[in-house]
């Protein structure tokens, strides 16, 4: 797949509505999800919308005379890889080092718990 856009927080924040939902997506049940979260107004939701349509992000068609729907084109898991590895070049270097150390400062006992936990179950063979 083409490296994807990155997108602002207003656009990452609408596509987390339309993948936490049962797809496809009406733009009303986008609106009422979005509107009382961020204090948007409705053109607002139809802007953001709209410009992730345009980046491929979305395909949208109509549902009866006026209602549009939305599916998405790019799951969470594609976006979200791409985002960290995006962060992991440009701000550590692609050094799992260095990107462990910065982790290892923030994490609380338990996240380190979990971490051992994990590298055990995915490093036995």
């Amino acid at each position: 797949m083409k490296n994807l856009p990155q997108l602002p927080d207003s656009e990452f924040t609408i596509m987390q509505i339309v993948w936490e939902q049962p797809s496809p997506i009406t733009i009303n049940q986008i609106t009422a999800l979005a509107v009382p979260q961020r204090s948007w107004t409705v053109q607002t939701v139809y802007t953001l919308l709209a410009r992730l349509v345009e980046k491929g992000f979305l395909y949208t068609t109509k549902q009866g005379r006026k209602e549009r729907i939305y599916t998405p084109l790019v799951s969470q898991e594609t976006y979200l890889n791409q985002e960290t590895g995006w962060f992991f070049q440009k701000f550590h270097k692609n050094s799992v080092p260095r990107l462990m150390n910065a982790l290892f400062k923030k994490a609380t006992k338990e996240d380190l718990t979990e971490i051992e936990t994990w590298l055990r179950e995915n490093t036995e063979e």
